[in-house]
């Protein structure tokens, strides 16, 4: 089973044809990810040529609009490299369109923009993932058939395992993906630093908990907002799989921005000591590092 999304999904990029857009299509394609299209409206009706691992050229259509990328090539997915001034708009074009799901990986949207459109998203049954996010990857399910890596993930660190991972963090991601490689993931989902986010940790718990290829679930939050105990409240009452939690932020200030939009500590509230003591009291081991917390994974996966 996958999670999220299907192995081997067909997916377009908005953005493709600027620079970010441009560089992680390729990478993406590297991946495996079937990239079927781009969406510009300037440059509609050409074709942008990426060359792939065996030398082969894959030229890649750019159309006009979301709604005719998705009528030309049955895309269930799209990615979004747009600048923060014209996200709100390219989001709203795929939530509208009818995708399954939409990875926004722009950062500095503002938090107004992104109220309406996981809003509209949510009314239309769209999931969204992020904003100001590393994406989502899943790992394929089966040796016949590829994963798919929406984002900036890098590819190639894990391989197909029994692990889910959840995400406020890129850089942690990658760091618990690459202390956790000899294991294994079956999808690793960073659900971004906002104040505002598509997919929360509670969210993506949930679909892990569904999952019946997922064993144990490593989450990684950081100090601002309530998310991290909410997710801990939700595990507890719903959860019968383990989870194991990292917390960045142990030594940050109050009242500084720490990275993320939504990483703030304010009133005292939403430090990193807050969430340890409410993942704790609910049975949740909390790594003080990364390290820290893959051993502890590894330890609760010795006790299944």
């Amino acid at each position: 089973m996958t999670v999220f999304i299907e192995d081997d999904a067909p997916v377009i990029v908005q953005g493709m044809t600027g620079h970010q857009g441009m560089t992680h299509t390729a990478r993406m394609l590297k991946a495996g990810t079937n990239i079927v299209g781009g969406v510009n409206p300037r440059k509609a009706g050409t074709t942008v040529p990426f060359t792939m691992e065996d030398g082969t050229v894959r030229d890649i259509p750019v159309f006009a609009t979301c709604q005719e990328a998705k009528a030309a090539t049955g895309a269930v997915a799209s990615v979004v490299f747009v600048p923060p001034k014209f996200a709100k708009g390219a989001v709203v074009e795929a939530v509208e369109a009818g995708f399954d799901v939409v990875v926004v990986i722009t950062e500095g949207i503002p938090v107004a923009d992104s109220a309406y459109f996981v809003e509209l998203a949510l009314r239309n049954g769209v999931r969204i993932v992020g904003p100001n996010c590393p994406g989502l990857m899943t790992l394929a399910s089966s040796s016949e058939s590829h994963g798919v890596n929406l984002g900036i993930i890098p590819d190639g660190i894990v391989s197909r395992g029994p692990l889910g991972l959840v995400s406020k963090s890129g850089t942690l991601t990658y760091q618990l993906m690459g202390e956790l490689s000899d294991i294994g993931f079956t999808a690793c989902l960073g659900a971004g630093g906002d104040p505002i986010v598509g997919t929360t940790l509670q969210e993506a718990l949930a679909a892990f908990e569904a999952d019946p290829d997922t064993k144990a679930v490593m989450m990684i939050g950081e100090i601002g907002g309530s998310a991290e105990q909410d997710a801990a409240q939700w595990a507890h009452e719903h959860m019968t799989k383990p989870v194991v939690a990292y917390i960045a932020g142990f030594t940050a200030p109050e009242g500084k921005q720490m990275g993320h939009a939504g990483a703030i500590v304010s009133g005292g509230k939403g430090t990193a000591q807050d969430k340890q003591e409410a993942l704790e009291a609910v049975g949740i081991k909390v790594g003080r590092t990364p390290s820290q917390a893959a051993a502890f994974m590894r330890e609760v996966l010795a006790s299944l």
